[in-house]
């Protein structure tokens, strides 16, 4: 027998392989690990699903794009923990994101468990982009591996503060706050902010985020006569505020920071949301160039309409992945610098960072609720 007629069988028999399995499918695929960190159970796990969804949406189209970094295709997968919103948890879940070598982490959503978790990745030489958190601590230590998507409470609560005495004319104002490092950070700007515009803090009343009932701090507040009040916390108390002030016939003007603005605050407040007005993080999503085809792919994919945050976790993830490609690599060493030159128009806008990692030209936005609606009013850049 021939050679030829020899090989020949071995030569179908390999096309035949071949077609069952494309050349690229032998391909090494670099796996590259993005780690994300949120709520994902108790009071503020549909912020942590939201957020994580961005991730995710995010990672899916990476992957079906087929990016490359260096020459091999990167293949992204998503390693989640839950810090249930508690900063000895949240330390937990840094620390199982580091052991698990991700490359990167976005996360995590409270400002409570961004601050202490970000230290673990600090020392592991991790980048965390935040892409929720937004006390000014977060980046205002000096560390090389953190970076935030969104603004902080010193230019949204900022803008708040300046806001109530320039613009609405509050002449005596009232500050509850829920003693978390989100909602004490973000009545620390306030009240920074309202004194430098020469308006007058009548009180400030505190509180804790297990709180159901407000009517102390709301009877004393009533006492001043202030035609403002000012809530740093999240959505479920200030619904509650709000129906409490109504019950005591308050006639002032409730105001809250980020976390307010969602449909679950009109919700719960009912009637009395009418009125109420929230300074949140960020530009009104319907009025970016990408935001309207994000919340249509948002809602195909998961079935439900975005809460508030998927779209930073969105940016933070593609400001990471551009990173890597940019430099060619998914090592954290390798792509670090890449990361902090990044330039890019994301869904929620222009991402890039200064030298302490914070977002450049940091956005937010007042709403006001109207007819059982939240209506943008205004958008501020900086403070």
């Amino acid at each position: 027998m021939s050679l030829c007629k020899t090989l020949k069988p071995f030569a179908l028999l390999l096309g035949a392989v071949f077609a069952i399995a494309p050349p690229a499918a032998f391909a090494d695929d670099l796996t590259v690990k993005i780690g994300f960190a949120a709520p994902l159970t108790g009071a503020n796990a549909g912020y942590g699903k939201d957020l994580q969804n961005g991730v995710r949406l995010a990672i899916d189209e990476a992957n079906a794009q087929k990016i490359k970094i260096g020459n091999q295709v990167a293949h992204f997968v998503l390693v989640s923990e839950d810090d249930q919103a508690d900063p000895r948890v949240g330390v937990q879940a840094a620390q199982k994101l580091a052991d698990a070598n991700v490359a990167v982490v976005v996360g995590h959503f409270n400002s409570g468990t961004t601050i202490p978790a970000s230290q673990v990745y600090e020392s592991a030489g991790i980048p965390m982009i935040d892409p929720a958190a937004t006390n000014p601590i977060i980046t205002n230590r000096g560390f090389a591996n953190t970076f935030m998507v969104i603004s902080t409470d010193a230019q949204n609560a900022g803008n708040a503060g300046t806001y109530a005495v320039q613009v609405t004319k509050a002449k005596r104002i009232a500050i509850i706050d829920d003693r978390t490092a989100f909602g004490q950070g973000e009545a620390d700007e306030f009240e920074k902010a309202v004194k430098a515009a020469g308006g007058n803090i009548v009180t400030r009343e505190y509180t804790d985020n297990h709180a159901v009932d407000f009517s102390t701090q709301l009877t004393k507040i009533k006492a001043t006569n202030a035609d403002l009040v000012f809530f740093g916390g999240l959505d479920t108390q200030a619904a509650a505020i709000a129906k409490k002030m109504k019950q005591l016939g308050m006639n002032a003007q409730l105001l809250g920071g980020g976390g307010v603005e969602d449909p679950e605050f009109i919700k719960l407040a009912g009637e009395t949301a009418e009125g109420a007005m929230a300074w949140e993080y960020g530009r009104p999503l319907a009025q970016l160039p990408e935001g309207k085809e994000f919340a249509q792919k948002f809602k195909a994919k998961f079935g439900e309409d975005i809460l508030s945050y998927a779209p930073f976790g969105y940016d933070a993830t593609w400001a990471a992945i551009k990173a890597m490609q940019a430099a060619g690599s998914a090592n954290p060493s390798a792509y670090r610098a890449k990361l902090k030159s990044i330039n890019f128009e994301g869904v929620t806008g222009t991402i890039s960072f200064d030298s302490t990692g914070a977002l450049k030209s940091g956005a937010s936005t007042l709403y006001q609720v109207k007819n059982g609606e939240w209506y943008p009013v205004v958008t501020k850049t900086g403070t």
